[in-house]
Order: structure tokens, then C-alpha cells, then sequence
């Protein structure tokens, strides 16, 4: 794994933007990674952000939609509330309504974790699916072709929080995470695992992100306080792709409204 992480930080003026540069990009990597494959694995985070660059994605009256070669697409989630899937708070309903009722995914390529199962048990059903989808062997990992993320205000990212046992998680693919502060449990992709994709970006918007965005950007190094840290792929390369208000506390853009950021370890 890489030393040195290039960050590479586009910067949108408002939600709106965020959401449409958003889709660009994915759709951009989707073209690329079905050019060079033929398949294209993803693996999504849920939250309000995504779920406008989901609409935008199925909405006819952008070309993203018929750009997109959903007969290649492999759709996958990073992580999944303890809740069934018709639940308000569940990632894969969110999904669902703003994009997969929209589009022509056939079941057969959607794998979503089944978070009304008890933890253990839905994360060794994903962990299984996971290693039947790339047909692992032993202690092999999955290299899922994109993987989006996102931040919370506490600098969580997948479910992997602040204080947590997934943090240390090293040795499986899919981790049954208690989340003391939340009272409950989440079943998530291991760190390794997202490490090892080859285009891994975030989506972060808003003011409230803005403080603790620095921090993991700028600050020292602290997986155990600011768990987005963790986050270094085997690339060397990250995207985050943010609007005004989080960047709001990172060095300025440059004339093309990008961010460029270096860290070492």
C-alpha cells in the first residue's frame, strides 16, 4: 500500500452541483471501468447526498441514465442499518425508490445486505455472497471497481465509527459493528476491503461537515477519533468530492475548482 495518498478535492458551489458532479463522475468511471473490464462492480453508501445523485442518475432527462450499461453493473452496499429493507431508515429503500425501481437492474445483479437478520448472521450471509460474486478463494479480497463513501459529522465512514470493534477489523470482509453512541448495530465493509477498490471517492456536503473534514484532512493521524482516516487505497489516489460549505475549512481552491491535497505516513 502506497505512503503517500493524493487527494484530489473538486469543489461544488452549492448541493445541487454536488449532486450532478457527483453523478459525472460516477457515470464516468462506470464507462470506464466497463471499457476496460466489461463488468463493473459497485459498491454504494447510503444518506440524503447520495440519494440526489441516485435521482439524477435515473432521471430521463439527464443523459447519465442512457449512458449507464446497466446490463454490466454489479450493485453492491458498503454498509446497512439492522432494519428490513421496507424500513424508512434502510440504505437499500433509499436505493430502491430513488433509483432501482427507475432502472433496468435485474435482481440477479443487485446484492443487498440483509439487515433484517440478526448482525452476525447478515454479515456472514454478505460475506458469503461477496465471496461467491468474485469467486475468492482463502484469504482473498474483493476489488470491487468503484466504491463511494461518505462522512458523518463525528468522522465515521462506512459504519466504521469513532471507538468501535470494526476499526481493528482485519482478518473478514463484512463486520457486525455495535455502535455504543447509537445505541445499536450496522453491518459494514472492513477498511481493508474498501481500501483494495480501484476508484474509491467520498460525497460530502454541508457546513456541519466542514470542521471535522479538515481535521481528517489537515489533522494528525487518529483512526481510533476520525475513523475516515482509515481510508487509504492501494492506489494512492482519493477522490472527495465536496460542495462549498464542507470545503469551507481546507486551503482554497485553484482555478479549476479543485482542491489538491497530499498525505504521508
Amino acid at each position: 500500500m502506497s505512503s503517500l495518498l493524493k487527494i484530489t478535492c473538486p469543489v461544488a458551489p452549492d448541493s445541487a452541483a454536488l449532486a450532478l458532479r457527483a453523478a459525472e463522475h460516477l457515470v464516468e468511471l462506470i464507462e470506464e471501468a466497463e471499457s476496460a473490464r466489461g463488468r463493473v462492480r459497485i459498491a454504494i453508501s447510503g444518506g440524503s447526498t447520495p440519494r440526489a445523485m441516485f435521482h439524477l442518475l435515473a432521471d430521463p432527462a439527464h443523459n447519465f441514465r442512457q449512458r449507464i450499461p446497466w446490463q454490466a453493473i454489479e450493485l453492491f452496499w458498503v454498509d446497512e442499518r439492522m432494519v428490513p429493507p421496507d424500513h424508512p431508515d434502510s440504505n437499500y429503500r433509499m436505493t430502491r425508490e430513488a433509483l432501482l425501481d427507475h432502472v433496468p437492474l435485474r435482481p440477479e445483479q443487485i446484492h443487498r445486505i440483509e439487515g433484517e437478520l440478526p448482525p452476525q448472521q447478515a454479515a456472514d450471509r454478505y460475506e458469503f455472497d461477496l465471496r461467491g460474486s468474485f469467486r475468492l478463494e482463502g484469504a482473498e479480497s474483493p476489488r470491487f471497481d468503484i466504491l463511494a463513501l461518505g462522512m458523518g459529522d463525528d468522522g465515521h465512514t462506512a459504519s466504521l465509527f469513532p471507538h468501535t470493534q470494526a476499526i481493528h477489523e482485519m482478518g473478514r470482509l463484512v463486520a457486525a459493528n455495535h455502535v455504543p453512541q447509537k445505541d445499536t448495530w450496522r453491518v459494514t465493509l472492513t477498511w481493508p476491503v474498501i481500501n483494495q477498490a480501484r476508484e474509491v471517492f467520498f460525497l460530502i456536503g454541508g457546513a456541519d461537515k466542514a470542521a471535522v473534514l479538515a481535521e481528517v484532512l489537515l489533522g494528525p493521524g487518529d483512526v481510533e477519533h476520525l475513523p475516515s482516516q482509515l481510508i487509504w487505497p492501494v492506489s494512492g489516489i482519493l477522490t472527495m468530492i465536496l460542495d462549498s460549505a464542507a470545503a469551507a475549512q481546507l486551503p482554497a481552491p485553484d482555478a479549476n475548482g479543485i482542491i489538491h491535497l497530499e498525505r504521508t505516513r
